[in-house]
């Protein structure tokens, strides 16, 4: 792994999405994977059996960068789109994409009360 845009050690990464490209590339290689699962299967059981070759929202690609050419950290904790060319000394510490928004926070547990021979008020 190396920074994208000069090659030197990578301090950081984030996400983006894959081009075109890369996803035909990515699909075909699991495509791949999977019928050579189904020719070495053993005849005497079942047919394997997969779930939906991934789509564009399902697969990301990590983006490296050194020091010099990072993106600011609010923007690396978000999914960038395909289409972002950063790390480009151009348009940091920003990118020239709109990122995915951010997933929406998880609720917070709900506490269970310890059972009283753990030292609890009684409950579950």
């Amino acid at each position: 792994m190396t920074c994208s845009a000069c090659g030197a050690t990578p301090l950081v990464h984030w996400q983006r999405r894959l081009t075109d490209a890369e996803l035909a590339d990515y699909i075909g290689l699991e495509q791949a994977r999977r019928d050579e699962q189904i020719l070495l299967a053993d005849p005497q059981q079942a047919t394997p059996v997969f779930g939906p070759l991934p789509t564009a929202a399902d697969v990301t690609r990590a983006v490296h960068a050194c020091g010099q050419h990072a993106i600011g950290m609010n923007a690396a904790a978000l999914i960038h789109a395909k289409t972002c060319t950063a790390p480009n000394p151009a348009t940091l510490p920003a990118c020239n994409c709109t990122p995915e928004p951010a997933p929406p926070p998880e609720p917070a547990p709900t506490a269970s009360p310890l059972p009283v021979s753990w030292g609890g008020t009684g409950g579950a």
